[in-house]
């Protein structure tokens, strides 16, 4: 039984990773900077530790890191900036480094490691780099894009008018993953460290197209769902990192290798996009 410490453990990643370690017998320290939240009060009532820690603190992540035997680490420039995750994510590694502890596991993104030029790839390499650099155990995770994205923002405004708006051509196929996946998969690094150790693997649990994606969201939520087209000059306008993200999807490719995946790793459910869909609660989503 190992004692993780997991940040982002009131978000979407982190949680997930929370909850299915606490489900393997592992005990979870959740670190975050709202202790008092309903988020946190849910991983207490699954048994975990809730611990108060802020990036721009260091001597909060010393205390909150101090007796643990392995961390899962996320950092996210949104909220904030580009340089903002670096620096954050920086002060973890090396709080995480002098608190010895027996191994990292770090999630970035997918293709992180290939000159994307997308500025929150970018970023999170940056931050790989500089874990690889510390002197600690170390897994990267790095996961394709998520599905969970689609049941919040303006994918969802889309989806309750019918429509799933896109920036991607309709045949244009791109990997997804759900957040449980991605804890699912963390706990089993944990589980398996030496077999992990210094790996960095990119991972998805399916590849859809956007018209398939569509297609899947009409059957889930039982109403006609049809893909349109958003013209990367629009997302522009709201987002610079986000357009050179879906430019990107677009030309080179968010491509994983499912298959082997699957093959080398059953523990892990690898949730198709249908699946995915037809867990969630639509009616409540979509105030139907």
């Amino acid at each position: 039984m190992l004692t993780v410490a997991v940040t982002g453990a009131t978000g979407a990643q982190g949680g997930a990773t929370a909850r299915t370690l606490r489900a393997a017998g592992h005990r979870v320290r959740a670190l975050t900077r709202r202790p008092d939240s309903a988020a946190a009060d849910a991983l207490r009532a699954l048994g975990a530790e809730i611990r108060h820690a802020d990036f721009d603190d260091r001597a909060s992540l010393d205390a909150a890191l101090t007796g643990a035997d392995a961390l899962f680490a996320v950092t996210t420039p949104f909220g904030t900036d580009t340089a903002t995750e670096v620096r954050q994510g920086t002060t973890l590694i090396d709080a995480a480094a002098a608190a010895r502890l027996g191994h990292v596991v770090l999630t970035s993104a997918a293709h992180a490691d290939r000159g994307t030029g997308i500025p929150h790839y970018d970023s999170k390499y940056e931050i790989e780099r500089h874990l690889r650099a510390s002197d600690v155990p170390w897994t990267v995770i790095a996961p394709a894009a998520f599905m969970d994205n689609y049941t919040a923002g303006w994918t969802l405004a889309g989806l309750r008018e019918g429509a799933f708006g896109w920036p991607m051509p309709a045949d244009r196929p791109f990997a997804l993953i759900p957040a449980s996946d991605i804890g699912a998969f963390a706990a089993l690094v944990f589980g398996h460290r030496k077999e992990f150790a210094g790996r960095r693997i990119d991972i998805a649990s399916d590849t859809r197209t956007a018209a398939e994606i569509a297609a899947a969201l009409t059957t889930a939520t039982g109403g006609p769902i049809t893909h349109h087209e958003v013209a990367l000059d629009h997302v522009r306008t709201h987002s610079e990192d986000l357009a050179a993200m879906f430019a990107y999807f677009t030309t080179t490719g968010l491509d994983v290798d499912v298959p082997a995946l699957r093959r080398a790793y059953p523990e892990v459910s690898w949730t198709t996009f249908a699946n995915w869909a037809a867990d969630q609660n639509w009616p409540a989503l979509l105030g139907n």
